[in-house]
């Protein structure tokens, strides 16, 4: 494999609590060396044939991770599939993801967990892992074959967006996946509060005449998970944290040593429920958007470390599903490749986080709730990398996305910051013209 030198760009690692000017020498598919601008460079390990990117005025860092992306393959293949939703993943900038269980069949045995790797392989775009099955057919009664989603490549257990709300099943799961090590990565939400909701229950809502779907659905059910945590002593991990008890419920079980980690996504802290006056379906997404005093909570628990990693929680559906009305309409929003200009302007432009921070939600916070050996540019690790233009402005255009989907509420939107090249095992998969 050739040599590949990233030159002078703003090299940011949370991994080494790195942000410096420098090159960064890839050799064989694995980081060789980082360099910071003005220290000794050992020019015997730079090769002839080295290819060199410019970085100057470019951030340089880990590739990102994310910890659940719905490629939906095998069974909703008209909204995505392994192959776009990889190809997606890239231009997102991601080099690692971790598929979820929601397909048909669900991801309840070894040879559907060992059939998403193999499309990942064949698709070559960015690396995969499944995500298993919790329960059988994801429907929360019976325990999968946990032992056997392990040997098939699971990196942790989730039912998608479909509540295990048998406390006594989670009990269960919790204590199984103990014994392997993996987190169960649970939709917190009990199903009788938030079932036959479209948005946020407030203000808006009754405005709006809409049902609602109370934030106390997701705090009861945070409750219960951090308890039964607790109990077997399991990791829990809790997706998509909306509301401002979940945080506090969390950042005090955090506290306590108890084996819990929770994320967020973009768009729950970038857009809040007075958008649903628009009544456009691509708005739609559960937990839904919520009211500023959440946001707020969201923002504040990514700035302690509550909540040590965001997620763009990718659900694509191909258009027509949302082409209905509000009250009918699916939820989800295609959120991959547009997750960090809407981090930039939710978080880094108003100076709530800092690109360091920003970015260690990206690749080390993921990375340690996965128990993953990537979100970092080490020496010797595998070359993920991740280059970054934070001053390019660009608008956002649907129907030039990789995804299959274009579910998107940020179509036609304008953002500054985007990702220009992605690079996986030392080499280029994805490459915007600067």
């Amino acid at each position: 494999m050739s040599s590949l030198l990233i030159s002078g760009g703003r090299v940011i690692d949370p991994a080494s609590n790195l942000d410096a000017v420098a090159d960064v020498l890839i050799q064989a598919g694995r980081i060789a060396a980082v360099t910071i601008r003005g220290t000794h460079v050992e020019t015997s390990n730079i090769s002839g044939g080295t290819r060199t990117i410019d970085a100057a005025g470019l951030i340089v860092c880990p590739g990102f991770i994310d910890t659940h992306v719905s490629l939906r393959e095998p069974g909703f293949e008209e909204d995505e599939c392994t192959a776009t939703g990889t190809a997606a993943a890239l231009a997102g900038g991601f080099t690692t993801i971790a598929a979820q269980s929601d397909t048909h069949p669900a991801v309840d045995n070894r040879a559907a967990a060992e059939f998403i790797r193999l499309q990942a392989d064949r698709a070559r775009n960015c690396r995969v892992y499944p995500l298993g099955a919790v329960t059988k057919e994801s429907k929360g009664e019976e325990l999968a074959e946990i032992g056997q989603l392990v040997q098939g490549g699971a990196v942790g257990f989730s039912d998608a967006k479909r509540p295990v709300a048998n406390s006594e099943v989670m009990r269960r799961a919790l204590e199984y996946t103990r014994m392997f090590n993996r987190p169960i990565l649970h939709f917190a939400m009990v199903p009788e509060l938030s079932d036959g909701g479209v948005m946020h229950e407030g203000f808006e809502a009754t405005r709006l005449g809409f049902r609602g779907i109370p934030a106390a659905a997701q705090d009861i059910m945070t409750g219960r998970d951090i308890a039964l945590a607790e109990l077997t002593g399991g990791r829990i991990h809790l997706m998509c944290v909306t509301t401002i008890d979940a945080v506090e419920r969390i950042r005090k079980a955090k506290s306590r040593g108890i084996a819990v980690t929770a994320d967020v996504t973009p768009h729950h802290l970038l857009l809040t429920d007075k958008v649903m006056a628009s009544f456009e379906t691509m708005y739609k997404c559960n937990p839904p958007l919520r009211s500023q005093d959440h946001v707020d909570a969201l923002i504040a628990g990514l700035q302690d470390g509550t909540l040590s990693a965001i997620s763009s929680d990718h659900q694509p559906l191909a258009l027509e599903k949302k082409q209905v009305d509000l009250d009918t309409a699916p939820f989800g929003i295609c959120g991959i490749e547009t997750l960090l200009p809407v981090c930039i302007r939710a978080l880094i432009e108003p100076g709530h986080l800092t690109w360091l921070q920003l970015i260690a939600r990206l690749t080390t916070g993921p990375a340690a709730i996965l128990d993953l050996q990537h979100g970092t540019l080490s020496v010797g690790q595998p070359a993920d990398v991740t280059l970054i233009n934070p001053e390019k402005a660009w608008t956002v255009r649907a129907n030039e996305f990789r995804s299959r989907s274009r579910n998107t509420p940020f179509d036609g939107a304008e953002f500054t910051g985007k990702v220009v090249t992605t690079i996986v095992d030392g080499e280029i998969r994805f490459q915007h013209d600067r």
